[in-house]
């Protein structure tokens, strides 16, 4: 008697379609979950997203949504403190092409299933004397018409946060050694739209830990009041978590009443905002800006308060 033959005679029916039932979804559950956990992005190959929603935040800032390939259950899958690089071909006036590269932070992560948020800056041809031609890349996007698609691929980047103050700090060359470091206290200072990378340091420190102590305190730099970008979100975060995150703004050209500080940061505005430096390295700052903002505003100033190399990270 074959085993096939031997099965159906010990199993009746309805338990052997049972057995099968109980194998088949198994199966499937298992395959689900294999498709489940898959990240939306590939960290070589660039993958095509379509634009679903774009959003005016104030004249020369928008917040694109873009729609994940895997789905609307899908999870971005990007380790925290990580970007995603995006990319489009131009083509040039005698028919020839050229790509474009340029890596942002999205303002969401697996929170957000089915999509990916960026906030970008567009920086528009002619205004700029020495950037004539502006931001290419943001002028591309800027032009994008609901169904358009943007190659993107990812993750990148050499820092990702953890869990409980716990981050890595990976090294630019192979050969150095990655940094394991922990914060019980994050100091933060963004110019303009670098404020992307710290609201997802945040979400992560704050939100999704609600139980820790560990606090946050941010810097925030503009040129005016009208170019602070989600500041509803940062300021009821103050709200939300009291005694946890402390905000402060500086702008350049301040309104009549402006209540914050006016200018270039300075060694005085970071010493009365952020958490001074600790000898177990548990204060670390955070920075992201134009590099005229973090090289001589910045890093002196820091340096000038006591904090080493060991205690500061810059996007």
């Amino acid at each position: 008697m074959s085993a096939e033959a031997l099965v159906g005679e010990t199993l009746p029916f309805p338990v052997l379609t049972a057995v099968t039932a109980i194998a088949l979804t198994t199966i499937v559950f298992y395959f689900l979950m294999i498709a489940k956990a898959k990240p939306a992005l590939d960290p070589v190959e660039f993958t095509p997203l379509p634009l679903v929603k774009k959003e005016s935040l104030s004249h020369d800032t928008r917040r694109f949504t873009f729609a994940l390939p895997n789905g609307p259950n899908g999870k971005l899958g990007l380790p925290i403190g990580q970007h995603i690089t995006l990319k489009f071909t131009e083509t040039l006036p005698d028919g020839k092409t050229k790509n474009h590269q340029r890596s942002y932070t999205p303002t969401t992560g697996d929170d957000t299933p089915g999509t990916v948020v960026f906030v970008i800056k567009v920086y528009k041809a002619g205004v700029h004397p020495k950037f004539p031609e502006g931001g290419k890349m943001s002028q591309h996007l800027d032009s994008l018409k609901i169904g358009d698609t943007v190659d993107m691929r990812g993750p990148k980047g050499h820092m990702t946060y953890h869990k409980n103050g716990n981050f890595t700090v990976h090294p630019i060359l192979k050969r150095d050694p990655h940094q394991q470091r922990t914060a019980k206290h994050f100091g933060m200072i963004a110019g303009g739209t670098g404020i992307t990378p710290m609201l997802q340091i945040m979400n992560a420190v704050l939100r999704d830990e609600p139980n820790s102590d560990i606090t946050v305190s941010l810097v925030y730099a503009n040129q005016s009041e009208d170019d602070i970008l989600v500041r509803q979100e940062l300021e009821s975060a103050v709200e939300k978590y009291p005694g946890r995150f402390k905000l402060h703004y500086t702008v350049d050209r301040p309104p009549e009443g402006w209540k914050f500080s006016t200018g270039f940061i300075t060694k005085e505005m970071l010493e009365a905002h952020l958490p001074s430096a600790s000898s177990d390295g548990s204060t670390q700052i955070l920075m992201c800006g134009p590099p005229p903002m973090v090289k001589f505003a910045c890093l002196p100033n820091l340096e000038a308060m006591g904090f080493k190399k060991t205690d500061y990270f810059v996007f």
